[in-house]
């Protein structure tokens, strides 16, 4: 399965924002070991990276973290069609539209985030991280 991930839940683990990192970790951890393939856009990666040197104010420490982050989930481009496709949709965010625009065109199966709402009118299905962490679990479950 590939999942794009919302740079919300991305900051969420970063900035140990709890409630919601407990089940980005989770998020982590199942794709560290390889159970789905997860992937961030490259408008995520820039955005990641200014939240993170905002708070470390260290371009190497933010470097690093990007790079740990590639290891764990794959980079995906956004293109100009995808912002042109958003501007018609439905969803109210802007960015969200173009979210969803990317992850179509890129065939991701799923979309997690935090915001699950945002994204109501998106023609894949989206999740809440805590709900994707025990949707993969239930299919490991059900291999074995």
């Amino acid at each position: 399965m590939k999942a794009l991930i919302d740079t919300c839940v991305i900051v969420d683990v970063l900035q140990s924002r709890e409630p919601f990192a407990a089940d980005g970790r989770k998020l982590f951890l199942l794709a560290a070991d390889q159970r789905f393939e997860g992937c961030i856009t490259a408008k995520s990666a820039t955005d990641i990276y200014y939240l993170t040197h905002r708070l470390t104010h260290e371009d190497k420490a933010s470097r690093t973290v990007l790079g740990k982050l590639f290891v764990l989930f794959d980079v995906v481009d956004t293109a100009g069609i995808d912002c042109r496709r958003a501007l018609p949709s439905k969803v109210s965010d802007y960015e969200d539209a173009v979210m969803i625009e990317t992850a179509v065109r890129t065939e991701a199966d799923c979309i997690v985030t935090r915001n699950a709402r945002d994204y109501s009118g998106s023609p894949l299905p989206v999740y809440l991280p805590g709900e994707f962490v025990r949707m993969i679990e239930e299919e490991q479950r059900s291999d074995r």
